[in-house]
């Protein structure tokens, strides 16, 4: 397999799409919705909300802490989750400003 070369681009292009890998999951999504519905940390109920096993979940809430949208803390024996409110602002503010870059070309492309 080939080197993939992200040192070749801009801090903030590896940036999008850390946080655009994080997203491209189904499952990853529902996590951040359940997260944010809740409005507060979440514990054990994650498990509980979704059709996915133990290890899968902790494999997705892994993904979405390596890429600084969620965080975990120790409760006891367990982890609660939360959306980290700083970095969810840089993840919205770079997204958007990434799709925002297109305008319409008036119907001029292929």
């Amino acid at each position: 397999m080939g080197n993939s070369k992200s040192e070749e681009f801009s801090v903030r292009d590896n940036k999008v799409a850390d946080f655009a890998k994080a997203l491209s999951h189904p499952a990853r999504v529902a996590i951040l919705r359940l997260l944010i519905s809740k409005q507060s940390c979440v514990c054990g109920d994650i498990v509980d909300e979704l059709p996915l096993s133990q290890s899968t979940v902790s494999q997705h809430l892994k993904e979405l802490k390596s890429a600084g949208i969620i965080r975990g803390e120790i409760d006891g024996p367990r982890i609660c989750y939360c959306i980290d409110p700083e970095n969810w602002t840089v993840m919205k503010k770079l997204l958007s400003n990434f799709c925002n870059e297109f305008t319409e070309i008036n119907n001029k492309c292929c």
